[in-house]
């Protein structure tokens, strides 16, 4: 099997109607965050299974993949790179991983292409490193997409029980315009209220003022009746 092989299998299985459906729930239209993004109307289960079921690609087919007009198509692809992440223990290997997922980081252009993939290569990659540069170089992006990869890699430290890149990301995204940053962030602070609760706290108490009122629901989901009147009663941001 090769790339070709792969897509016609996606084609096969396509369905109109779900397409359709995709299309409006993604905002492909124009001037939407995802103009132009083409769906074929499968599943992300469904691409996983084809995926999981096919031999692993070199990165010459998986680049076809990724150069894809068809969105689940490059899903696939960027679950080529997750899978082959996971299953390589070389270094070696899983570093030529990750400098081929950033160079086509902008091929990576919707928040489910970024939630499903970027915390199993960008994450993973980082997690024992000292140096993770490249999550602030991302944050400092103009780009959507980079900036909601930034922030989302960190939900596999906020896995080991490393928050301070988390909450230093956020900080820095706390004035982003954009609700697709707002839910990201807010997402990843509500994964660390699950495991250390305090330190949230400690957050919110120092920045819930300045952040807009979706990242706030986000984040405090899970707090009591009378701390989310607490921290919602003087916030004024609402984009």
């Amino acid at each position: 099997m090769n790339a070709i092989s792969l897509l016609y299998k996606i084609l096969s299985v396509s369905d109109i109607e779900k397409a359709k459906f995709l299309q409006k729930y993604f905002k492909t239209k124009k001037g939407d965050y995802a103009e132009g993004d083409i769906m074929l109307g499968l599943s992300v289960p469904m691409v996983r299974d084809i995926v999981k079921k096919s031999p692993n690609f070199p990165f010459s087919e998986i680049q076809i993949l990724l150069d894809s007009k068809y969105h689940e198509v490059r899903l696939a692809g960027l679950l080529f790179l997750v899978k082959q992440f996971k299953e390589t223990k070389k270094e070696e290997e899983r570093k030529k991983i990750f400098n081929f997922y950033l160079k086509n980081i902008h091929r990576i252009n919707n928040w489910d292409l970024v939630d499903i993939t970027c915390r199993d290569v960008i994450g993973s990659y980082l997690l024992n490193k000292e140096d993770r540069d490249v999550l602030y170089k991302l944050c400092r992006s103009n780009n959507l997409w980079e900036q909601r990869i930034a922030i989302v890699s960190t939900w596999t430290f906020i896995k080991n029980q490393q928050f301070d890149d988390t909450l230093a990301i956020s900080e820095k995204l706390l004035n982003h315009q954009h609700d697709l940053i707002h839910k990201a962030v807010g997402w990843m602070l509500r994964e660390v209220s699950k495991r250390n609760y305090p330190i949230i706290v400690s957050f919110l108490e120092k920045n819930y003022k300045r952040m807009p009122r979706t990242m706030l629901r986000y984040a405090i989901k899970h707090f009591s009746p009378e701390e989310k009147t607490h921290f919602l009663k003087k916030v004024t941001k609402l984009f």
